[in-house]
């Protein structure tokens, strides 16, 4: 009774024929050819002793994520060699923790103090082998939500936890930037991502209330924080950025929700229209986003956009990388998949003998992280535990 309804339940969300699942390695765009070119294999990085893990990021040969320890008793952050084939344990800043992301022989991620206590950012560093608590902008905690080079970028409570501001953290001088708000040292701000010497994120602007927010862009270089403004209508986001291009959501003058791309070298600022109102990403002259349901994917040389997958079921684009996309298409199942923004191929990705996994990040060789189900304990369920794992191409004839 239950293996029926859960095929019947992914059947009819387009996922699943009846009784299987997806033609995993497959190309499944109306494009690709029958044979594809490239296949995947999967491959199971383990635990910290815990039934659990799973891969939040992947630089080189570096693999970073979160695992249960020994007896399930607490999460800690990870390191995985793909070289070496070695999990390392990174230790915590006092309880749990977990590793955000990875470049070069840096990792980032947070930290909770105690079991019930604040989390703070922490920085790794693969060959010192040490583990730095970045600090606060003087209140009780901080998130990270991205690194390039040597800069950490967050959010930050300030003294009293009444407001949070953007930060950048060196990580060659151990020094936290208060990048402040455009409404000034009172207002809210949240940084989003980087790319080099320019910081993006929202913020709360003077004398309108503390929902309404901008995007902004700030220059380490110069220490001025620009107003990215609008698309006519009363308030914006900025969720990432690529070179001098930062994408986000915006309201329009008849105020609907639309996605936006800016240039911060010319001022043009380009409509994305509503698909393209969710996890805006960009890699190049390539947008990604969604709509709740679709992701599609959009070229601002071209000004050309493209449905990413079939469009069944719910499709999440979790990172790009030059044209190659990963994420998952789900409907409430999760399948992993990758996809190639220049030709349409959509591929999606095995399990580790369970029905589900998820992608999170594609290195540049083109090995992707993310997790990926174990096969279940008994016939009723459809997944065992997940782990932590890697996809790693080869090309077929």
């Amino acid at each position: 009774m239950h293996i029926r309804l859960r095929a019947w339940i992914l059947a009819g969300a387009g996922l699943l024929a009846v009784g299987g699942g997806p033609a995993y390695g497959a190309d499944t765009s109306s494009g690709g050819s029958a044979a594809p070119s490239v296949q995947y294999t999967v491959q199971d990085l383990g635990t910290l002793g815990g039934s659990r893990s799973k891969a939040t990021a992947i630089d080189g040969d570096t693999v970073v994520g979160s695992s249960l320890t020994s007896g399930d008793a607490v999460e800690h952050a990870f390191a995985y060699d793909l070289r070496r084939h070695t999990m390392t344990d990174l230790g915590t800043l006092g309880h749990s923790s977990r590793a955000t992301d990875v470049e070069g022989h840096h990792i980032v991620g947070e930290s909770n103090l105690a079991a019930d206590g604040p989390t703070h950012g922490f920085a790794y560093d693969i060959r010192t082998r040490q583990l730095v608590d970045i600090g606060t902008l003087g209140g009780s905690s901080t998130n990270v939500t991205g690194l390039a080079g040597d800069t950490v970028v967050g959010t930050s409570s300030l003294h009293g936890d009444v407001v949070t501001h953007a930060f950048a953290y060196s990580l060659r001088t151990r020094t936290m930037t208060d990048l402040g708000s455009l409404a000034g040292p009172s207002g809210n701000s949240t940084a989003a991502a980087v790319s080099g010497a320019v910081v993006v994120g929202s913020s709360s602007l003077p004398k309108t209330p503390a929902t309404t927010t901008h995007g902004f862009a700030y220059n380490l270089r110069t220490r001025t924080m620009t107003d990215l403004g609008t698309l006519g209508g009363g308030s914006s986001t900025a969720n990432a950025i690529s070179g001098s291009t930062v994408v986000g959501q915006s309201r329009t003058a008849g105020n609907r929700l639309s996605g936006y791309a800016y240039d911060l070298r010319t001022g043009i600022r380009t409509d994305l229209g509503s698909h393209f109102l969710t996890r805006q990403l960009i890699s190049g002259s390539t947008v990604v986003g969604g709509d709740g349901l679709v992701a599609s994917s959009f070229d601002l040389t071209t000004h050309t956009s493209a449905v990413i997958g079939s469009g069944r079921g719910v499709t999440e684009v979790r990172q790009i990388t030059g044209s190659v996309m990963v994420g998952d298409n789900f409907a409430p199942n999760s399948f992993a998949f990758v996809a190639h923004a220049d030709n349409g191929d959509f591929t999606y990705l095995p399990s580790l003998g369970g029905l589900n996994s998820a992608a999170a990040q594609v290195n540049r060789e083109g090995v992707i992280a993310g997790s990926a189900a174990l096969p279940p304990a008994d016939p009723f369920t459809a997944n065992g535990p997940f782990h932590a794992a890697v996809w790693v191409p080869h090309t077929v004839a």
